[in-house]
């Protein structure tokens, strides 16, 4: 999807990109620079809610930890019984 600059400076998002994203007039954006590639990131009005639950995944972290800990010793030891 092309846009264009205009003199002032100004872009035009166009309405399908506005409604897929719930962009409404009065809400800020961020420009970002990724190395040559500019980005448009919405800013959210409060990002402490809008984080929470962002990195929850199904199983917990902690646990996998202690899991393949746990294999690892097991694995060790048996190479230790063998040698």
């Amino acid at each position: 999807m092309k846009i264009r600059l205009s003199r002032k400076g100004w872009v035009v998002i166009p309405a399908a990109l506005r409604k897929k994203y719930h962009l409404k007039p009065g809400d800020e954006l961020r420009v970002v620079d990724y190395g040559g590639v500019l980005a448009l990131i919405p800013v959210h009005p409060d990002p402490i809610p809008a984080g929470i639950g962002l990195l929850r995944g199904e199983d917990s972290l902690a646990q996998a930890i202690v899991e393949e800990h746990a294999r690892e010793r097991e694995h060790d030891e048996s190479r230790l019984r063998v040698g």
